[in-house]
């Protein structure tokens, strides 16, 4: 594949390495989801929702993903038109997820649509270190090998420094909430995250995919930390779900709630997105099972208010 000089990133944690990596001024095109780093924001964009879900409760967004998906559409618009006005030579995209980004069928169809044939890189990562992978192939896919090579291994070191500390005897219970009706909980390296940050995961399966949980699997499973990390939320917007999981029957009495360890998190930026910032997540979680203190992008829910509020203001994250 040659190194791409005009790349249209179809994926938001893309979007991150290409501009952690060096190769941000190549970035042609993203989508209307890529809002990190800021000067992501300002380009041109190829896709939109054709959902409306600002604003909307996380139950009505499940039920109108479901309806789009039982009707054989996609819940993104891939501008065609504007696609090939940008003249890309690459397009970094994925197939692990239809719900998180444009399918990856949908992609492929538009492609052939082009004047000419356009190399396709489709990141498909379900561990840590195949996060650490993928920024490699769009070093290579970029002709920024130096730069990915440096990322990546910045990011195995900090792994790698988590791993290596002592974990707690004996380990925390932990449950990774990534939504919250239905609830489902994290998977892929979610449950990796959990382990080598000296927790066990006690409903997710690493490298399987997220899954459908009751509320009973959740209390009956004992959590001692809980993480609250709804796919494509902010620190803000999570925060504002608390109250509908605190209000579920027995949630006063799990061990996580009495200790204090129910953790809100920035699940956007350090869970949902396979890109170097997945690190910090994992760090997040390390001071979680540890009961210290919430490092940036992430606050305990039982902090008084006040904290809490000054934690999640747009000025201190």
């Amino acid at each position: 594949m040659s190194a791409g000089s005009r790349v249209v990133s179809l994926l938001p944690s893309a979007t991150e390495i290409l501009f952690e990596i060096g190769a941000g001024d190549s970035v042609v095109g993203v989508t209307h989801e890529c809002d990190h780093p800021a000067a992501a924001r300002g380009l041109p964009t190829v896709t939109s929702s054709v959902l409306a879900t600002d604003g909307a409760a996380p139950g009505d967004i499940d039920r109108h993903i479901h309806a789009a998906r039982h009707a054989g559409s996609s819940i993104y618009r891939l501008d065609e038109e504007a696609l090939a006005a940008l003249g890309p030579d690459l397009i970094v995209t994925q197939e692990l997820c239809d719900v998180c980004a444009m399918a990856y069928s949908e992609v492929r169809r538009a492609v052939r649509r082009l004047p000419s044939e356009i190399p396709v890189l489709s990141l498909e990562p379900r561990s840590l270190e195949e996060i650490c992978q993928s920024v490699e192939e769009v070093g290579i896919a970029t002709g920024r090998i130096d730069g990915a090579g440096r990322v990546a291994t910045a990011m195995r070191a900090r792994i790698a420094a988590i791993a290596a500390m002592e974990a707690p005897s004996p380990r925390p219970r932990v449950v990774c909430i990534e939504w919250t009706e239905p609830l489902m909980v994290g998977g892929h390296w979610v449950p990796e995250m959990v382990r080598l940050a000296g927790g066990v995961d006690v409903v997710g399966e690493e490298g399987a995919p997220s899954r459908y949980v009751s509320w009973d699997e959740v209390v009956e499973s004992r959590p001692e930390v809980m993480i609250l990390m709804p796919c494509g939320y902010d620190l803000a917007r999570t925060f504002e779900l608390v109250p509908e999981v605190a209000s579920r029957p027995g949630f006063e009495t799990l061990e996580c709630t009495r200790s204090g360890r129910v953790l809100v998190v920035d699940g956007s930026a350090y869970f949902s997105r396979p890109g170097p910032r997945i690190v910090h997540g994992l760090e997040l979680i390390a001071a979680a099972v540890r009961g210290e203190p919430a490092p940036a992008g992430a606050v305990y829910w039982n902090q008084p208010a006040t904290s809490r509020m000054a934690l999640i203001s747009p000025s201190a994250l």
